[in-house]
């Protein structure tokens, strides 16, 4: 039986539910036909162009990312602009691009709770707590488990008590970064702390009411930093781009451990040309 473009939706809607997007995100199908069949899919964070050319040259039918294509509506669609050559590009070559971003930053199993993982935090909940979900699925495709409300970024516990420098260091080797940024008190015991993939400046004043001591995300802006010092609570920058990239390994890695337990004959890889836009110096 082919597989269409609109089955392998109804799989990532199970993972990551739409309704748990932020009103202002654009979650879902960007681009494409859902009738169209799918036999190869990618998994990227960014639907950029060098990417979106790679997945055209090795004949892939989906692309999947995290960002979305389109955020605004379109006043126009020229094809020399970014977006504009994406678009052409995709559709001459029958390419679909479908994004789950903020739905899957939220999502119980999602890209917050892998991160905090990654950093070895336990005894995870919702840093701001979510809509209630509902557990459901599709045909004969398997009921995804969720283990806690899902909501934006994750607060959770340190195995082992330590200082901020140092859990700043177990961060960037756990994680492999070149370069981490914190700020406060470089001796300030860490027991219990916050995390955001992506942009979590905007959670500042949730992660101040969540009684962590410490909040780890990406973007963060100076004045942040200020009032986490003033508040004598420390913060960690990993950047926006090592917060999120790791999702299309993780994604790749869920989704062909689902299509082999239904019998589903489609491919599925993450892209491994994406980089960090930031050069260290």
């Amino acid at each position: 039986m082919a597989i269409t473009l609109s089955d392998i939706i109804h799989i990532l809607d199970n993972l990551a539910p739409p309704f748990l997007a932020e009103e202002w995100d654009n979650c879902g199908l960007q681009i494409g036909d859902p009738a169209w069949s799918v036999t190869k899919i990618w998994v990227a964070l960014d639907p950029t162009l060098q990417v979106v050319e790679a997945a055209c040259a090795q004949k892939v039918d989906l692309l999947i990312t995290h960002h979305p294509l389109i955020f605004k509506p379109l006043k126009s669609i020229e094809f020399n602009t970014p977006i504009g050559a994406v678009l052409n590009l995709a559709t001459r070559q029958n390419l679909a691009i479908f994004a789950a971003h903020t739905n899957l930053d939220s999502a119980a199993g999602g890209l917050n709770d892998i991160l905090a993982g990654r950093i070895g935090l336990k005894n995870l909940k919702p840093l701001v707590a979510g809509k209630e979900i509902k557990r459901y699925k599709y045909d004969n495709y398997p009921l995804i488990s969720h283990e806690h409300r899902p909501g934006i970024g994750r607060v959770g516990y340190l195995g082992t008590a330590m200082d901020l420098k140092s859990f700043a260091r177990v961060i960037k080797k756990e994680m492999g970064l070149k370069i981490i940024k914190f700020a406060g008190d470089p001796h300030l015991t860490i027991k219990k702390a916050a995390v955001c993939a992506g942009s979590g400046s905007s959670l500042i004043a949730n992660f101040f009411a969540s009684g962590a001591q410490v909040y780890i995300s990406g973007d963060m802006r100076y004045h942040d930093a200020r009032d986490v010092e003033a508040a004598n609570l420390g913060v960690i920058d990993i950047g926006h781009f090592s917060s999120e990239c790791f999702i299309a390994e993780d994604l790749a890695a869920r989704l062909s451990t689902i299509f082999v337990e239904s019998g589903i004959q489609v491919s599925v890889e993450a892209c491994d040309i994406e980089k960090d836009p930031f050069e260290v110096l």
